[in-house]
């Protein structure tokens, strides 16, 4: 029975197969420092929010997937130009990735946002305390008042928006779960 608790020790592990455990236990960043394999490593480093050693790690391989890896890090940093000419990369040697091109399109979008005046939003972490939809007021695609009184198309007014985007998923999926609800309760009952 001792013989059977002591092959469960670490002395017969790889250094990644002791970096898969510490993932599983959600220790992202020792398991990070733990793997020898750059991939492995920049991945745990993703899941622990370092997203610079992530970009590090994936730098060090040259594959369609780091590439692609680094340019999701570096979008997450709110480097759009960096995270474009990742993304390129990824395509160049995978061409019809999907995924690859759809974030391209994204971090294009984002890097036009942040070129409009006004659009660095920085490292603003501040939101809204609720999220209310006006149910009375109808918008049949025509130009929405914006403060300052100042018009604008419903274009402009989607561009704002993306613009207070947040990469937090729950937040996106509390406003958007939100948005639904407004206009189910707008739906008149069968």
């Amino acid at each position: 029975m001792v013989f059977a608790g002591f092959l469960g020790s670490s002395w017969f592990l790889t250094r990644d197969q002791q970096g898969q455990r510490l993932m599983k236990d959600k220790k992202y960043s020792v398991a990070a420092e733990t793997f020898d394999d750059p991939m492995r490593s920049g991945v745990a480093w993703y899941r622990a929010g370092e997203f610079e050693k992530a970009v590090q790690a994936f730098a060090r391989v040259r594959s369609p997937e780091s590439a692609y890896n680094r340019g999701n890090a570096w979008m997450l940093l709110g480097k759009y130009d960096k995270a474009i000419a990742s993304y390129q990369e990824a395509i160049e040697q995978r061409p019809d990735w999907k995924e690859a091109n759809d974030n391209l399109n994204i971090a294009e979008a984002r890097q036009k946002m942040t070129d409009a005046p006004g659009g660095d939003m920085g490292d603003q972490r501040l939101g809204a305390d609720k999220i209310v939809f006006d149910k009375k007021k109808s918008n049949d695609g025509q130009d929405t008042e914006v403060a300052g009184s100042r018009a604008t198309t419903d274009a402009n007014v989607q561009a704002i928006w993306l613009r207070q985007v947040q990469t937090q998923p729950a937040d996106f999926l509390k406003s958007k779960f939100a948005y639904q609800q407004a206009l189910r309760s707008e739906e008149p009952s069968p």
